[in-house]
């Protein structure tokens, strides 16, 4: 263990784990619909889904060169920071903890709670009280399952990789068997109708990489990652092909049962394929999406405080959420304080909103990452590069991040962007009082408080939190 107070105890097969685990969560099982709906007709649909699955494997090897290079936690935050200084990576800060890593995780508790609770409210639409309570529920018991061991946080991450990657072996199966047996009416003329817009296509890319989103998790963990260097860019390379390609078997299946107009229709698309080609065995369905959303769940939780956890460190955030637990070891303050604030984007959320306002913002954030990499081979020659991704990728989702951030404006102006814009500028209010003068009262106030978090919570700074046996190493 390292300075950071957290063991590196995630191998290869649990960084695959946490990569495919958070990607195919809900987006796979309710995206359909909305890619369809902006793409089209068919044809182009399946398209989109496997370019967005080739330009989340070209993000990602961005990453691989940025995470082997800076071997730190913190997903983007260390490497705008190197690349564009502390301002850029306080904004990104400022914005993914306070907003997209807590609003994601309420999105995929919502998902969980819709998919869980309908099976018990037949032909009609569960309550939205009780779908808001479950989702808090799930919330708790993911917080609680994080802050006590990463090694628990990490087998339930395994288990529910595997059980969301049976149910899609089984839509998968069954659409090759149907396949097989002639069904193939809704995959010829299959780009009759298709839609040409700027922005419906830009919106179209927007759903499907949601469904994809989670490519870039395992940079959230680095430090607590065995051998990054080799570990990081393998987990990589196997885990988000896997992704893409179970992803377009998936849809070419549903169109093998569902119409698009069907599909279009259905509030949940997995269900109805499952209604009309597993019964009786039909129940199957919801139940494994559910164990997918909590699988996409629990990843989310783990990695989003790690990034309160650095910036903590770095002085971005209070000093509090740097702090890890003197038993367990876990950055528990961070994973509450991202708990806490999840709870507050359940109470009054609508799924699809925060689907767009997360999507704006993060892709902004995206095409500065990959712009940092082109950055830092003029401005830090001297780091060394395990992996060296060619420069013309790094461009090109510089260059799609700033199509999928500017395109849906364009064509469809809605307030939505301009309060992402004014909340993500707003945090230099903060900045500048607070991170870059640091007064002296505001210290006087901040430490009696840290003080009696630190008590009541057991948590200490990370350079004290030192295990009894600092050799041993956890496996997975």
């Amino acid at each position: 263990m390292g300075v950071t107070g957290v063991n590196a105890q995630v191998g290869l097969l649990s960084g695959i784990c946490l990569i495919v685990g958070t990607m195919i969560g809900s987006g796979i099982f309710i995206s359909p619909k909305s890619v369809l709906l902006y793409s089209g007709s068919v044809g182009p649909c399946l398209l989109i889904w496997t370019a967005c699955g080739v330009l989340s494997t070209l993000g990602a090897l961005c990453y691989a060169e940025l995470g082997t290079m800076i071997t730190k936690s913190g997903g983007e935050y260390p490497y705008l920071m190197e690349a564009f200084g502390s301002i850029v990576a306080y904004l990104y800060s400022w914005t993914t903890v306070i907003v997209l890593k807590p609003s994601s995780f309420a999105i995929i508790t919502l998902s969980f709670a819709e998919y869980t609770a309908t099976p018990f409210y037949p032909g009609c639409t569960p309550p939205t009280v009780i779908i808001k309570c479950l989702a808090i529920a799930s919330l708790l018991i993911i917080v609680a399952i994080n802050c006590i061991s990463v090694k628990l946080a990490s087998y339930v991450q395994n288990f529910f990789t595997a059980a969301k990657l049976v149910i899609i072996l089984v839509i998968v199966v069954a659409g090759i068997v149907l396949l097989a047996q002639g069904k193939t009416q809704n995959l010829s003329n299959a780009f009759d109708g298709s839609s040409m817009s700027f922005g419906a296509i830009g919106l179209a890319f927007y759903n499907g990489l949601w469904a994809y989103d989670g490519w870039n998790q395992l940079n959230f963990i680095t430090e607590e990652l065995r051998n990054p260097y080799r570990n990081l860019p393998l987990a990589i390379i196997i885990g988000i092909p896997l992704v893409t390609v179970c992803y377009v078997l998936v849809n070419i299946a549903y169109f093998t049962v569902l119409t698009p107009s069907e599909l279009l229709v259905s509030p949940a698309v997995a269900v109805t394929f499952g209604d009309r080609v597993l019964y009786p065995l039909s129940w199957i369905v919801p139940l494994f999406v559910a164990f997918s959303t909590f699988g996409a769940a629990n990843g989310s939780c783990f990695t989003a405080g790690r990034l309160a956890f650095v910036s903590g460190r770095e002085g971005h955030m209070v000093k509090i959420l740097s702090y890890v637990s003197l038993r367990r070891y876990t950055p528990s303050p961070a994973l509450i304080f991202n708990g806490i604030l999840s709870l507050f984007y359940i109470i009054p959320a609508d799924i699809n909103s925060l689907i767009n306002y997360f999507s704006f913002a993060q892709w902004a954030f995206y095409g500065l990452t990959a712009l940092s990499v082109i950055v830092m081979r003029f401005t830090r020659k001297e780091l060394h590069r395990p992996v060296r991704v060619p420069i013309v990728i790094a461009a090109l989702i510089v260059v799609v991040s700033c199509y999928l951030v500017l395109a849906p404006i364009i064509d469809q102006p809605e307030l939505e962007y301009l309060y992402c814009t004014i909340f993500i500028f707003g945090g230099l209010i903060l900045y500048y009082p607070f991170v870059y003068l640091k007064p002296r009262w505001a210290r006087r106030i901040m430490r009696p408080i840290t003080m009696h978090l630190q008590l009541f919570m057991e948590v200490v700074p990370p350079e004290d939190c030192e295990p009894e046996d600092p050799m041993k190493s956890v496996k997975f």
